[in-house]
Order: C-alpha cells, then structure tokens, then sequence
C-alpha cells in the first residue's frame, strides 16, 4: 500500500450516482459540506474507454476543490488502489432515503 491513502467517494447529484477517487477529503468550514481535493481518475493509455469515466473528467477536469453536502454522500472508503470513476443513474423504482427539507413558509390553519 502507498504512502498516500485514496478514497472512494461515492454521492449523489440531481438523479446520478458519482462514484470518484481522490486523495484528499476532509469536512470543509463550510457548515455541511465535504472538500474533496486531487482527484485520481484511470490512465488514457487503457484500451477501453469508458464514457462515464471520460465525462467525470471533463466535469472535475479545471476543477481545484469539490464541496458536496454531506446529506449527498452516501459513502466514503479507503481504498489501496483506484478503480473507474463512474456514473450510474438512480433508477425511479430504487428505494432511497430521501431527506425532507422542513417547510420555509409554513401554512397555519388559525
């Protein structure tokens, strides 16, 4: 195992599911975010290219530092070595938690 740890951050955004690595996460002092930095992505000189991995690079491509909510994240782990970066879409019969977000204006019936 290297020196340098890599983790697989796995979370949601609108309706996918993105599952990237990178070797620096930490809670950000932003209230409710987690940073993530250095993102690892596979090595172009693979014979099969997979398009979810080639968007994930082009999205994070200019991108320095990431801050995704924590009510996002699904799952972080520690992992010996990188896998492929992807994107999966969040079917509508997959059962998933969702969190409620209390009312902004709430109606009273006085």
């Amino acid at each position: 195992m290297s020196n340098t740890p890599v983790y697989k951050v796995i979370f949601y955004n609108r309706s996918q599911v993105y599952e990237i690595f990178a070797k620096a996460i930490y809670q950000s002092e932003m209230y409710g975010f987690i940073e993530v930095e250095e993102f690892v992505f596979g090595e172009r000189s693979q014979l099969v290219v997979d398009p979810s991995e080639e968007k994930l690079k082009s999205e994070f491509n200019d991108v320095k530092r990431s801050y995704i909510p924590m009510q996002a994240i699904i799952r972080i782990d520690e992992v010996e070595k990188t896998g492929t970066s992807k994107i999966s879409e969040v079917k509508s019969n997959d059962k998933i938690a969702t969190l409620q977000f209390p009312n902004q204006n709430p109606k009273t019936d006085l």
